[in-house]
């Protein structure tokens, strides 16, 4: 069966860090595509960060390249996303997703919350 499971998320004030971790079951994440999103109430899901099977050259939502860092541990069959110098625009679920052969999955998703 199938899961992602995503966690790290809270409030945090500007300027301050948060790492979300996606623990997957069911498939190893070195042979799937892996994605972050965000998405805020009444706003289409925008994708913040891609990581292909390979790992190579990730890409990012222009708005947090230079902040945020998608990663891999596949070992542990994790993917992570560092997120540093946050903002309040950056406050909304965040979900993690894999492309797995002909399906996608998605996780629950995780609040992140940015405030002072």
């Amino acid at each position: 069966q199938v899961q992602l499971v995503e966690s790290g998320g809270g409030l945090v004030q500007p300027g301050g860090t948060l790492s979300l971790s996606c623990v997957v079951s069911g498939f190893a994440v070195c042979r799937a595509t892996m994605r972050w999103w965000r998405r805020t109430p009444g706003q289409e899901g925008e994708v913040v960060a891609t990581s292909s099977s390979t790992a190579d050259n990730p890409t990012y939502l222009c708005s947090v390249k230079g902040r945020f860092a998608i990663s891999r541990d596949n070992v542990k069959n994790t993917v992570y996303l560092e997120m540093n110098n946050l903002q309040p625009d950056d406050t909304a679920v965040y979900y993690c997703s894999a492309v797995f052969g002909p399906s996608d999955y998605w996780g629950q998703g995780t609040q992140v919350t940015v405030s002072s």
